[in-house]
């Protein structure tokens, strides 16, 4: 499994919008997408213009080839991308070890 991790900015006071249109986005296109395993996003208390977005993947290329090369990362990059302050920084991890 493959985790993905987006840094992501958006402009200041719009924090509301935001919460609602990146549930939508992840509802409604990321869920249907191919090696998709679930989400959780978190908003920062210090900086809430700045949210951590991760998502589970089955592979590296569910996220790099399918789904940013088909049709839903533009309706993804729709929903979400008019409340961007500057492209998110994306990561991808894979787990060593957990604890819960």
């Amino acid at each position: 499994m493959i985790l993905e991790v987006a840094d992501i900015r958006i402009q200041p006071g719009r924090q509301a919008a935001f919460d609602e249109a990146i549930q939508q986005g992840l509802a409604t296109v990321i869920a249907h997408a191919r090696g998709f395993k679930g989400w959780k996003v978190n908003r920062g208390v210090e900086s809430p213009e700045r949210y951590l977005l991760m998502i589970f993947w089955e592979t590296l290329e569910d996220h790099t080839v399918h789904f940013r090369g088909g049709p839903l990362f533009a309706q993804w990059r729709a929903i979400v991308g008019p409340f961007f302050a500057a492209p998110p920084v994306v990561e991808h991890f894979t787990l060593v070890g957990k604890h819960t």
